[in-house]
């Protein structure tokens, strides 16, 4: 069990996450980001769980709905929220928007709209590491859609046989874009499919920050220490639509989506919280109140800022030495 103080800090950067992706999802709608913009509302226990355990140095390869996890590693709102504006002060320079961010400075190391990559560049990651002989590991976060792409195959298989520090952690959201999992996998159960390959793997409550945070502890404690990769499965659920603009109906009912937002992550921990005293009501709202002036800054901030200038076009596209 995690001490008081990282209870708390568990609970506010959920919170910063959740505000973050409310925030955008404001400014997508009155036309301040341009292109897609993919929210991680309702999964953010999983990215707060997973990188409470991971050091600046250690690896993190993501997805589209990649925003929680950056910010998760390090990667500040003020630098998230410019990036998908398009703002030079985003962590990709304004040049990567909602999909592509990266800061290598904190280990998050891209996110991208390809499905399935990020299972690749973690065991990347993780087969770099072991030839250092250094203790950092691999992280790679990916939905359930990734899991029926030949790249999730061939990342866990050589993972498992060279035994790569490695975490691959799957947020079975049950949908792929707007295709049911249960109807695009022979087997649903992701959590169970590690030993097909030699490795560990478990299945979680993915709105359970508690549940989360101790696997992923485990699961890095085992890396670093040199016995090899472990898969866990998060089960979980977006409830916004797969992204911003587009329909949220037709592939899910209402009643699905009001079930799961009763589950929600963030309220079900401060429930936690209050019942097991580790905070009370006053700690928990300046808590919601610091972050809330903290999002509100990084919007009005990310709007200030400039654009890139025309004359940096080519910059970061080719080596200039």
């Amino acid at each position: 069990m995690p001490e008081s103080e990282q209870l708390l800090a568990l609970y506010r950067e959920m919170l910063i996450i959740r505000y973050t992706e409310e925030q955008l999802a404001r400014s997508h709608q009155m036309g301040l980001i341009h292109g897609a913009c993919h929210t991680y509302v309702g999964e953010e226990a999983i990215a707060t769980g997973v990188c409470a355990h991971l050091r600046p140095d250690d690896a993190v390869f993501s997805t589209h709905r990649g925003h929680g996890h950056a910010l998760a590693k390090g990667v500040s709102p003020r630098e998230v929220i410019a990036e998908l504006f398009g703002r030079s002060t985003g962590c990709s320079e304004g040049r990567g928007g909602s999909m592509h961010l990266f800061k290598p400075e904190v280990g998050m190391m891209g996110t991208s709209g390809i499905v399935g990559p990020c299972i690749l560049q973690a065991a990347g990651a993780g087969y770099s590491f072991k030839l250092l002989k250094s203790d950092q590991i691999g992280v790679a976060f990916f939905g359930d859609g990734a899991v029926n792409n030949g790249a999730f195959h061939e990342g866990l298989n050589l993972a498992s046989i060279w035994k790569l520090p490695t975490l691959f952690v799957c947020e079975n959201n049950m949908y792929a874009t707007e295709v049911p999992f249960a109807y695009s996998a022979g087997n649903p159960h992701v959590g169970n499919r590690g030993p097909a390959y030699g490795m560990k793997s478990l299945t979680v409550d993915g709105n359970d920050i508690l549940a989360v945070y101790e696997a992923a502890g485990e699961a890095a404690q085992r890396a670093r220490g040199g016995e090899g990769p472990t898969l866990i499965e998060c089960r979980t659920y977006r409830t916004r639509a797969h992204a911003e603009g587009m329909r949220d109906a037709g592939y899910r009912t209402p009643e699905e989506v009001e079930e799961w937002k009763a589950r929600d992550p963030i309220t079900r921990y401060n429930g936690w919280l209050l019942e097991n005293e580790e905070a009370g009501p006053e700690t928990l709202a300046a808590i919601e109140a610091e972050v809330k002036e903290m999002v509100a800054d990084a919007e009005e901030f990310a709007r200030n800022s400039p654009w890139p200038e025309a004359d940096t076009v080519s910059e970061h596209v080719f080596s200039q030495r």
